[in-house]
């Protein structure tokens, strides 16, 4: 049985910069309050930017992303563990795309869709193992490890050696039986938009695990990965499948919204956007709406697939994921 490392958040961290930056906001609002505690009339206009400053920053730091966690971006889900019988396994699968085809600008995995299912996963004594389409190091989306979007795995993931060696090291899918797995988690990004649906390779090795009754999750752009995956009969996977992905909204919003993080426009530039093509292939899909697509999550069941509408998403896909596995008597 694999076991987790033990994790604590930096909640003194943060309770500090959310003190200092109300203390900031006090004086910005009451600047007489610096006369009541001595600090002379000559010195208010310093000591006023320098509390203007901290505000600032810690509103940055501390205040916008607990505000944007309470909108929905990672709300906190408490996720359940399980017990299995015996050793259980699970491969999380990712893009190998590092830059957006035709730029120079970086993307690849967004990294709450592979910290998400690996601790879910780990904290219920399941082995991980993570493989991409070409082995070797996978490229992290920049903008995901930022410090206002990181999720409570992602700051996990960045005190986590072993995590952060097999994300470097991955396996190739071509080298692996995707049947020598109890789960199969695909990961999406930006990235997944330039491979996970043109992959024969996966195609293959999706069908196959899925004849072998295997249990298949995909957030966000991860079920691009079913594209070209067959049921027995030889039909699609995804024809009459209840999925759902990134919908067309949310690559929208994201095109507008990062465009001044990341300098360009992804909806523009990503070959394959996932509800446009999910429908095209015959999936019934399904997502929820938000004050911004990307503040909203959605998963959805049918048979052995479970796919969870965006980053927001992968918890929840990962317990139903083990949820099916506890009810085949595992």
């Amino acid at each position: 049985m694999s076991k987790s490392i033990p994790y604590r958040p930096k909640i003194t961290e943060k309770i500090i910069g959310g003190s200092l930056t109300l203390i900031a906001l006090f004086f910005n609002l009451y600047p007489e309050g610096l006369d009541y505690i001595g600090v002379p009339k000559e010195q208010n206009f310093i000591w006023s930017i320098i509390f203007r400053v901290i505000f600032i920053i810690g509103f940055l730091r501390v205040v916008l992303p607990v505000l944007l966690r309470l909108l929905g971006l990672h709300r906190h889900y408490s996720i359940k563990k399980f017990e299995f019988k015996g050793e259980k396994k699970a491969l999380i699968i990712t893009s190998s795309a590092k830059e957006h085809v035709g730029t120079t600008k970086k993307t690849g995995v967004w990294t709450s869709e592979l910290t998400s299912p690996y601790f879910a996963f780990l904290d219920s004594g399941i082995k991980v193992d993570i493989a991409s389409i070409k082995g070797g190091e996978i490229p992290l989306e920049p903008v995901s490890t930022w410090w206002l979007f990181r999720s409570t795995e992602d700051e996990r993931f960045l005190n986590d050696k072993k995590l952060q060696q097999k994300i470097k090291t991955s396996l190739k899918i071509d080298d692996l039986d995707f049947t020598d797995y109890d789960l199969l988690f695909l990961s999406g990004g930006w990235g997944a938009a330039y491979d996970l649906g043109f992959s024969d390779i996966l195609g293959e090795k999706i069908s196959k695990a899925y004849q072998n009754d295997k249990i298949i999750g995909a957030v966000c752009h991860g079920p691009l990965g079913f594209l070209k995956a067959k049921k027995g009969d030889g039909s699609p996977l995804l024809e009459n499948l209840k999925v759902t992905g990134v919908t067309d909204k949310q690559l929208k919003e994201l095109g507008i919204d990062m465009f001044p993080l990341t300098g360009i426009n992804v909806i523009k530039k990503t070959p394959h956007h996932p509800e446009r093509e999910l429908k095209k292939a015959g999936a019934l899909f399904e997502s929820k709406k938000g004050l911004r697509d990307y503040l909203a999550t959605h998963v959805v069941r049918d048979k052995n697939i479970v796919t969870g509408q965006n980053q927001n998403s992968g918890n929840e896909t990962a317990e139903q994921m083990m949820s099916i596995l506890k009810e085949k008597g595992f």
